[in-house]
């Protein structure tokens, strides 16, 4: 969970680690009225740190929907790559939506 000002405002973490290709895939959700504070790029970057620092990792990958333009800004500001979109990759309320897969590996986070 993710607290701010003593209050519960989200979640993130790590939704999948596959061990073997050394790669963790972040997620996350806040709460729209503390949205446009920076808590989730301080979120993000933290788990990144811990992911490379702390679990030895090779990779993070975080996955947004293409129209999303907020959580994206995210993987966008802390320089991670986009690899590509990946075509109806999620049922989103009532319609499925693409994908844009962000990557950064160990070597270029330091």
């Amino acid at each position: 969970m993710i607290l701010f000002e003593g209050k519960i405002v989200g979640v993130a973490g790590y939704n999948r680690i596959n061990w073997s290709n050394k790669t963790a895939y972040i997620g996350y959700w806040l709460g729209e009225e503390f949205q446009r504070n920076g808590i989730m790029t301080k979120v993000v970057k933290s788990l990144t740190d811990y992911a490379f620092d702390e679990l030895k990792l090779n990779k993070v990958e975080i996955r947004t929907a293409v129209g999303n333009k907020k959580s994206r800004s995210i993987s966008e500001r802390l320089n991670f790559i986009n690899e590509g979109s990946i075509r109806q990759a999620e049922w989103l309320y009532d319609h499925y939506v693409d994908h844009v897969v962000y990557g950064i590996l160990a070597d270029e986070w330091k």
